[in-house]
């Protein structure tokens, strides 16, 4: 006898299960095939540093239903997972541990404890979300599961440095960085958040030398100052032409700073003279160097002022601020000061304001790297979806500054440059020198700064397959297929695999960019653990299983954009499964006469396929070919959204009901086609639906007597010719309309199923067979007790309640619907509800006590139910009139 599923469906029964039975057989691993075309997708790295949370659940959702879909569609499918070191993330969490546990700095237990805490930490939290990326489905080749630290990332990451380097790409040198005074590290621009803040526009003096002239300088940061080295004009600017060569005198300081001219000016903005700081402000810096001028830097690394700020030493920044504009005012230096919004650069970590300020760093020149990375997406090799994303990579990568890699950190991959602490030379290296080239001494320092994070992951898509070697992988399954990914880190990371990719693939790194939005609440907030609003995904696969929140993250996603994420929708995906799970038991349940399963194939029942069965494959075949195609352009919400509405409404609502009475009745064949044709569709509803809810398909799967094997490595459906069949479609759906007209008749009438009715039906010519055709599902469907099919309405009752359809006109003659006299009753109680409110409500209007003192808004109520009344007892007496 066949086996049946559970009677409730309870995805805790079956998931874990299932999963490890993947695992067990091997399902997700994949191998170099020259036989077969790769598709490769490369996990973006979550942080060793937390769970998972919604966005990371969107991503690894959509690359899953992606390989998934792949792997049964006949490729040679890799998905390769990973964890990312998080370099200052990382730190921030174990300087606190540490911390913590002993009281202690970073800097009090020395970077040997330090780094052995951080692994530590990593193989602590690192498995976590591995775990919990695993319980969402996710069906990665876990054997080549990577981390941006692991001794190979390690080999590439100092390899792409050294080669640029040789290369003439990397160079170190005194430039403005953006600085954290919080982290105490440089941040890349990508690293910068910018904010809006409330400021202001503080108007200095500055006196000419030797002259009753001054300067009119305004500045949003007075206490940088302090690091004036010279005023800039406009070359063309005639108020200002007799001052170019002269000298101002800094206020407060009286340093002589030259006054110079440079383009950098524009003339139209504030007073058109502009101090220049060039230790503390990026554009300052390069006006300096085009001029020579002096770099002054009067911070120390924490924002606090330095021995060069003078009598403001020791004071933090803002503190520093306050003091030196009241001195100013006291001195007569500040001239006015007017309110001043904008746009404030701030740390992504810490949200600290960060302090443009000139250090010793290493940095990528990015002029040339970056030219073969714009030109694969101009050459369309390099495609994103949606194509708007185009503008977000171009903009960044044409507008990019040198990349400062440098970070004074200890987490991280350290930088292989080493110090000749003899005669100052420096050897860029893969391996630590043992002589100098300058001075044969062996006496070498490692550089104590580590490499940004997105250094070492700009190369994730060809380090994990095994580059700087020549691998077998690395040949057959770079590039990778898809890189799927949110619109949040497009500059962060996009940008620095494809030129990186470049550099040292000569080769993009991926064909397509799927972008996804953020994951907000049902209110449209960002989640963030400060509105407390976040929902953790494993509290989802908890109380709903891993399928109905797949389910919710794919139908509510669009690439591109942000989703809602609401309660509601995991309870109709839940509601989704369950009706999937009722609707497959029902048919393993007629499935229990195992003779029945003898020749269960389609030259056997050809004869016997009515047309409902032949609708429902045609059906099924044109959603097979309308969710490949939308696969194909990535289009996945619409896709599943397809799948769905097929499986509830045409294949559980209709088919199912339609082709109950042959499956109850006595003829075998009649039965033996409707049990091909449930389990035909059936398994091809599944297949569809497997990559984006596995668990319960590969369960359904499992105990579906025509198949073998697993669904997760079963051939993909393929649009078939042989089952389109239009003309059975075309005339199943007039059935169907025909049949959904009569049902809301009905319905409006108040008439219950148990009430049949004669169907009187006249087609046009043309549309006779297919009501020929549809009689039976007339009676089944829409309570037929008789159904006459004619050539032309004489003689048909003229109180028949008539339905027009295209080419057909159905009439239901009225007194099959009503029995007239429970009618009348019926009627003539609720004509005697209304007269008796209507009297009520005018019993209130006539009194003047009420219309005298009753607000006008609850006088408007009364009227407007008056009026409601009286339409209701004129309809009640029209339809009285006609019975």
């Amino acid at each position: 006898m066949s086996k049946n599923l559970a009677k409730n469906y309870n995805p805790k029964d079956f998931e874990e299960r299932i999963y490890r039975d993947w695992e067990e057989k091997g399902c997700f691993k994949s191998s170099v095939n020259k036989d077969k075309k790769p598709f490769t997708i490369v996990m973006p790295p979550p942080n060793i540093t937390g769970q998972l949370h919604m966005g990371h659940a969107l991503d690894d959702t959509l690359q899953d239903i992606l390989i998934r879909w792949k792997r049964m569609d006949g490729y040679e499918s890799l998905w390769i997972p990973g964890t990312d070191h998080a370099s200052i993330a990382t730190e921030v969490k174990v300087v606190d541990r540490i911390k913590q546990e002993t009281g202690k700095t970073k800097y009090e237990v020395g970077r040997e404890e330090f780094l052995k805490k951080a692994w530590e930490w990593k193989d602590e939290f690192g498995g976590k979300i591995v775990n919990q990326v695993k319980k969402l489905g996710a069906s990665c080749d876990w054997d080549k599961e990577r981390f941006t630290m692991d001794a190979g990332c390690n080999k590439a990451v100092t390899k792409f440095f050294v080669k640029l380097y040789e290369e003439g790409h990397i160079y170190r040198g005194n430039r403005i960085i953006n600085w954290c005074p919080d982290c105490l590290t440089t941040l890349s621009d990508a690293e910068v958040e910018h904010e809006d803040m409330e400021g202001f526009f503080w108007h200095i003096k500055y006196p000419i030398k030797d002259s009753d002239e001054y300067l009119e300088i305004a500045t949003t940061r007075p206490e940088t100052m302090l690091g004036d080295s010279g005023i800039a004009v406009h070359p063309d600017d005639e108020r200002y032409a007799h001052l170019v060569g002269k000298v101002a005198i800094l206020p407060l300081i009286g340093r002589e700073i030259p006054i110079v001219a440079d383009e950098y000016v524009d003339k139209e903005f504030g007073t058109g003279a502009v101090k220049m700081t060039p230790a503390h402000d990026p554009n300052d810096f390069e006006v300096g160097k085009r001029h020579g001028l002096e770099e002054i830097n009067v911070m120390h690394d924490n924002a606090t002022m330095n021995e060069l700020a003078g009598k403001y030493e020791g004071m933090d920044r803002y503190e520093c601020r306050k003091v030196l504009v009241n001195d100013l005012d006291e001195a007569g230096y500040l001239l006015k000061v007017e309110k001043h919004d904008h746009a404030v650069g701030t740390c992504y970590r810490c949200h600290t304001v960060i302090e443009p300020r000139l250090s010793l760093q290493w940095f990528v020149k990015m002029d040339e790297l970056s030219k073969p990375a714009i030109e694969i997406l101009k050459s369309q090799e390099l495609k994103f979806v949606p194509e708007k994303f185009d503008k977000t990579y171009l903009q960044w990568l044409e507008n990019i500054r040198d990349w400062c890699v440098s970070r004074q950190l200890w987490w991280g991959h350290q930088i292989p440059a080493y110090y000749c602490q003899d005669c100052g030379e420096v050897v860029v290296s893969e391996d630590a020198p043992t002589s100098c080239p300058k001075c044969n001494s062996s006496n070498f320092k490692q550089d104590d700064d580590v490499l940004d994070t997105w250094f070492s992951s700009g190369l994730w898509p060809f380090e994990v397959l095994g580059w700087p070697e020549k691998t077998p992988e690395l040949d057959y399954y770079y590039p990778t297929s898809v890189l799927v990914t949110g619109y949040d880190i497009i500059f962060f990371w996009v940008v620095r695999m494809a030129f990186s990719g470049m550099f040292c693939m000569n080769e993009k790194p991926f064909d397509h960019v799927l972008v996804h939005g953020l994951v907000r609440d049902s209110q449209g907030r960002k989640m963030s653990k400060s509105l407390g609003n976040g929902i953790n995904p494993l509290d989802i696969i908890d109380e709903f299983g891993a399928d109905a929140l797949r389910f919710t993250l794919a139908t509510g996603n669009s690439p591109g954009n942000d989703m809602r994420f609401y309660m509601e929708r995991v309870e109709f995906a839940r509601n989704f499964n369950n009706k999937l799970w009722n609707a497959s038991r029902f048919v393993f349940m007629n499935l229990e006469d195992e003779t029945l399963l003898e020749n269960l194939d389609r030259n056997a029942v050809s004869k016997d396929l009515t047309l409902a069965d032949k609708w429902i494959i045609s059906r099924a075949n044109r959603i097979v070919g309308e969710v490949t195609d939308n696969m194909d352009k990535f289009e996945l919400g619409i896709a599943l959204q397809k799948a769905y509405e097929f499986t509830w409404s045409e294949y559980c609502d209709w088919y199912i009901e339609i082709v109950k009475p042959r499956l109850y009745g006595e003829d075998r064949d009649a039965k033996r086609a409707a049990l091909y044709t449930l389990t035909y569709v059936l398994e091809k509803v599944l297949k569809l639906l497997h990559p984006f809810i596995p668990f319960i398909t590969e369960e359904i799967y499992s105990y579906l007597p025509t198949v073998d094997g697993l669904i997760i490595t079963a051939e993909y459906p393929r649009y078939s010719e042989d089952d389109n069949m239009e003309i059975e479609e075309e005339k199943m759906n007039l059935i169907m309309e025909a049949i959904r007209n009569v049902r809301n008749v009905r319905t409006e009438m108040d008439v219950p199923p148990s009430k049949k009715a004669k169907i009187i039906i006249v087609p046009s010519s043309d549309k006779k067979s297919a009501m020929e055709d549809g009689q039976d599902y007339f009676k089944a469907l829409a309570f037929a007790s008789d159904v006459e099919i004619r050539d032309n309405k004489d003689g048909i009752p003229e109180d028949a309640v008539a339905i027009v359809i295209d080419g057909v006109e159905l009439f239901i003659p009225l007194d099959e619907l009503v029995d007239f006299e429970k009618e009348r009753e019926r009627l003539s109680k609720e004509k005697e509800k209304a007269i008796s409110e209507i009297k009520r409500v005018e019993g209130k209007l006539n009194n003047p006590g009420f219309m005298g003192k009753a607000p006008e808004k609850l006088i408007e109520e009364e009227k407007a139910k008056k009026e409601k009344y009286e339409e209701i007892l004129k309809t009640i007496e029209e339809r009285l009139s006609k019975l």
